[in-house]
């Protein structure tokens, strides 16, 4: 069996797993407390209604349902296009549910049919004042707790990305070869903060196809197209200086911000819906294969965000940690067989069975992470 007709044979069964965690403990509000008003978003290949666009500040769930066609996402704006809050890979005829807390001020939401473009857009007016989740003490130090660990995460990043860079300027097709998926491995690990700078985070991580009508393909993957498909560095510098250039200006922002509680909460389930529908499809890195290193880090990443809030979930649900202290050692566990010296297996050399394996402890993984948001929200 080819490698493409091997990832077509498996696509269908890792769907299915990646909706059904998605869905997992977010389809009521019983069981887990949160917020108590519901938004509707009907979701569509050409509209994006919302149900109610006035509200108060506070936290808020926003529901929504995709009726159309395509497998869309669906993000809540503020000024200058910083995400507050996103869901990914909502799927035709699914419904998820975002929770999101938003002060006084003007928002947009937006749906992305096909997951590209600037999406189709909703202005929201937020007013009042309500008490915030972060002046509990405890979810106030796990902003703090979580913004040391990005940091520590920066600056190796900034340091990584440079070799490579620099490996890639020199021409060293092997030596960039090997620096490439340990530089993206501190990516992979903050991207619930460097995902909230939309303006960046394209042109970083952006993968052939992303892109908008006349916008170039450029970042990681791009580089990685052609160390691995043309097995050169010819005409490269130009896109690796760029990316040097975004990689510090990401650096830079990230280091100011601190994620409030419910942004933790969503970020450590999203990075575990970017196994699932990414690396263990092999779509992210489809060209070099390493979609491994970025399978580990995702769920590091995901691990020290609720590390971060565990004082407050152990307090209000002691019985949800020990679950999910269980299933992270599961997936650690089931990846930990591919481990090759320092790194990781190559994708291609992973059977169909090894990669359920990996998505089933991924999705019952992800069913418990999924419900801290609700945890959170109730406090």
């Amino acid at each position: 069996m080819s490698l493409r007709d091997h990832r077509l044979a498996l696509l269908p069964l890792l769907a299915t797993a990646a909706l059904t965690a998605a869905c997992g403990g977010s389809d009521d509000g019983d069981g887990g407390g949160g917020p108590t008003d519901r938004i509707a978003v009907a979701a569509s290949d050409d509209a994006c209604d919302v149900d109610t666009t006035e509200l108060p500040a506070g936290v808020h769930r926003f529901t929504v349902e995709n009726s159309g066609s395509k497998v869309t996402e669906f993000y809540v704006y503020a000024e200058g296009d910083r995400v507050m809050a996103e869901v990914e890979n909502i799927a035709p005829g699914l419904s998820r549910d975002l929770p999101v807390e938003l002060p006084a001020g003007e928002y947009e939401a937006a749906c992305k049919p096909g997951m590209v473009g600037d999406g189709i857009r909703t202005r929201l007016t937020v007013t009042g004042e309500s008490a915030k989740l972060s002046e509990d003490e405890r979810l106030a130090q796990a902003g703090t707790d979580y913004q040391r660990y990005v940091q520590s995460q920066t600056a190796a990043f900034l340091e990584r990305t440079t070799a490579f860079v620099d490996a890639v300027k020199a021409g060293d097709v092997e030596g960039a070869k090997a620096l490439y998926p340990v530089a993206r491995t501190y990516w992979e690990r903050t991207e619930p903060v460097a995902e909230s700078f939309g303006d960046l985070d394209p042109i970083i991580d952006g993968r052939e196809g992303d892109q908008e009508p006349g916008q170039d393909f450029t970042g990681f993957h791009r580089i990685e197209q052609a160390l691995w498909v043309g097995g050169t560095t010819e005409g490269m510098a130009t896109y690796a200086d760029q990316l040097l250039t975004n990689v510090q200006e990401i650096v830079d922002r990230a280091n100011q911000v601190t994620l409030d509680p419910l942004q933790l909460a969503n970020g450590a389930k999203a990075l575990l819906d970017e196994i699932a529908t990414g690396k263990i499809t092999g779509e992210e890195e489809r060209y070099s294969h390493t979609d491994l290193w970025d399978f580990d880090a995702n769920l590091e990443g995901s691990k020290a965000a609720v590390q971060a809030l565990r004082p407050y979930l152990e307090e209000n649900d002691p019985e949800l940690v020990a679950q999910i202290d269980e299933r992270f050692a599961a997936v650690e566990s089931e990846l930990e067989q591919y481990r090759a010296g320092e790194g990781w297996m190559l994708y291609d050399q992973l059977s169909q069975e090894n990669l359920r394996g990996l998505s089933d402890s991924v999705t019952a993984l992800t069913e418990s992470v999924s419900q801290v948001a609700a945890v959170v929200a109730d406090r």
